[in-house]
C-alpha cells in the first residue's frame, strides 16, 4: 500500500508521516508513506493507493479527487483532530479504512 500526505509545502505533514510509519511498523503493516507538497503530487502517482490532504489545504480536495479517483486512488482530508495532535496511528487507520 502506498499513501501520500499532501500539504502546501510538504513540511507540516513530515512529523505525521514518521508517526504513521512507526505505527505501521509496530503492527507489521507493509506500507509506503510520504509527504509531498501539492505541486509535487504529479511526480508521485506510481502505484499510489491513498492520498490524504492536510486540513489547511482542504480547498485542493475537489481538484485532487477529479484527477486521481478515475485512476482508482482513494482521496480524503486528514481528520483534523488526529492531524493537530499528530496521531499517526489514527491517520494510518483512516487510510487503511479507505481501502478496505
Amino acid at each position: 500500500m502506498k499513501i501520500i500526505l499532501v500539504c502546501s509545502a510538504g513540511m507540516s505533514t513530515s512529523m505525521l508521516v514518521k508517526k504513521m510509519r512507526d505505527s505501521a511498523k509496530e503492527r507489521n503493516i507493509e506500507v509506503e508513506i510520504d509527504a509531498v507538497a501539492e505541486s509535487q503530487l504529479n511526480n508521485n502517482l506510481e502505484n499510489l493507493d491513498v492520498v490524504l490532504i492536510g486540513p489547511q489545504v482542504r480547498y485542493l480536495e475537489k481538484t485532487i479527487r477529479k484527477k486521481l479517483e478515475p485512476k482508482g486512488v482513494k482521496v480524503d482530508i486528514i481528520d483534523q483532530m488526529a492531524y493537530g495532535m499528530i496521531q499517526g496511528d489514527k491517520v494510518l487507520d483512516q487510510a487503511i479504512s479507505m481501502i478496505n
